[in-house]
């Protein structure tokens, strides 16, 4: 009798297990049921959020972005041609000077005996010529004699010219109009050819040294015309092109470029580092996309368009490309929007929703 009543306890035990672990898990078993056949269908296609485009005629203009820093027309450094103790210096630093204006000069008192000594003979000398010339026309001397003296006359004055060149070069003279900087050398100082006084610069007009690559070494030439902006400015600044080097760097194979601005107020100072854009060509009324939407694929390019939700691929034929666009010459058309975005993760027919439109 026990033995029946303990079985009959344990089947008792196991069938109310059994029931309460059905009533746990149907409910369950319901809802995810419920919720698969309410889910929609297609709900599996992932939607993109893409940037788009309206396409819309402009002015399409190819232009070539370079570097480049300003450097003055003309510049040395000003020194004298010969030794000495400076006696005098003459201009003001910062100052503008003007061609052949006396800037410094060295004790020439030596030189300067030597030429009073040598213009004290000329009168003598020239006497000398015009009486043995009297004299050959009366026939009284020889004509060798008259070259004798005209021979020393001659000598004398090639002295006083070099004495006077030997005076000049103890006198610095600026060799063209310019702002003088800051003067390196006091009065009583020794010069030699090697003591730099100051440096002289020419900033009217200024250059605008830069370099273009290769690919462009046959667009840019004497004429070309140029824009540029430099740090702390916000204006344009036009120049042109006056020379271009014979060859390319064996470097970098660049075309090293120079060209003029006027500098007319000299606003601008050399040193500066300039942003130069040179303009090759103008199309007016293109059609163009920006260059993150062409997707080449197989040696051909193509272009997602936006359609009822979808993003579509088209074939396209490309023309110009500039630094930022290219322009479409077959394919699309005016009003089509384009998608500029994502276009690596787009396929045919892929669902997308459009984030931003320009």
């Amino acid at each position: 009798m026990n033995k029946k009543l303990k079985w009959s306890l344990i089947a008792a035990l196991a069938i109310a297990i059994g029931a309460f672990g059905y009533y746990q898990l149907t409910p369950k078993e319901n809802e995810e049921l419920s919720a698969a056949e309410n889910k929609p269908k297609g709900g599996n296609k992932k939607v993109l959020s893409v940037n788009a485009k309206i396409l819309k005629p402009h002015l399409l203009t190819d232009e070539i972005l370079a570097v480049g820093r300003l450097v003055p027309d003309e510049e040395v450094q000003l020194s004298f041609e010969t030794s000495g103790k400076i006696t005098g210096i003459y201009f003001k630093e910062g100052s503008h000077v003007k061609k052949g204006m006396l800037l410094a000069k060295v004790n020439d008192q030596q030189y300067q005996a030597q030429l009073v000594r040598l213009e004290a003979q000329l009168p003598l000398a020239e006497e000398r010529v015009y009486r043995q010339n009297a004299l050959l026309q009366r026939d009284a001397v020889s004509k060798e004699a008259l070259e004798i003296v005209k021979t020393e006359l001659a000598t004398l004055k090639a002295d006083i010219d070099k004495i006077k060149a030997q005076i000049e070069m103890t006198e610095l003279r600026a060799p063209f109009d310019g702002v003088i900087g800051l003067r390196q050398v006091s009065v009583g100082a020794y010069a030699s050819p090697t003591t730099v006084i100051a440096t002289l610069t020419s900033v009217k007009p200024i250059k605008v040294e830069f370099s273009v690559a290769e690919r462009y070494a046959n667009e840019v030439k004497k004429g070309t015309n140029l824009t540029f902006q430099v740090n702390g400015s916000i204006e344009t600044y036009h120049a042109q092109v006056y020379a271009t080097e014979s060859s390319l760097d064996p470097e970098t194979h660049n075309l090293p470029v120079k060209a003029l601005y006027p500098n007319s107020n000299a606003e601008l100072m050399p040193g500066l580092y300039a942003d130069i854009r040179l303009k090759q060509k103008e199309i007016e009324n293109a059609i163009a996309v920006p260059a993150e939407a062409i997707v080449p694929e197989m040696g051909k390019s193509k272009v997602f368009i936006y359609r009822s939700g979808k993003a579509e691929p088209v074939e396209v034929t490309t023309g110009l490309r500039t630094e930022a666009e290219v322009q479409i010459l077959k394919g699309l058309s005016e009003g089509d929007t384009i998608l500029t975005s994502g276009t690596l993760q787009l396929r045919k027919g892929s669902v997308v929703e459009i984030a931003s439109m320009e």
